[in-house]
């Protein structure tokens, strides 16, 4: 079971991908950070998904960020579930 990937919400608009991989970088080793962002404007939706080297660092980094203040706003850190088929 793959659990490495990591959903992140309520994120700040300020947030970049740079940023989002430093904030995670204190719960493990990040693979990749990207902040979503809109196709038409290139803004940040305001979420993003971060993929840990393991499953552990991945549940620590739910664990120990979830809910956390960052600039202000509190962000949301959950296993991200697999894309469904639309």
């Amino acid at each position: 079971m793959n659990n490495k990937k990591l959903f992140v919400g309520s994120l700040p608009w300020g947030v970049d991908d740079a940023k989002l991989a430093q904030i995670f970088s204190q719960a493990g080793t990040v693979v990749s950070a990207q902040v979503v962002k809109d196709r038409d404007t290139g803004r940040s939706r305001g979420f993003g998904f971060v993929e840990m080297s393991s499953d552990e660092e991945a549940q620590n980094a739910v664990n120990n960020l979830n809910g956390t203040d960052v600039d202000g706003r509190k962000i949301v850190v959950n296993i991200a579930r697999p894309r469904e088929d639309r």
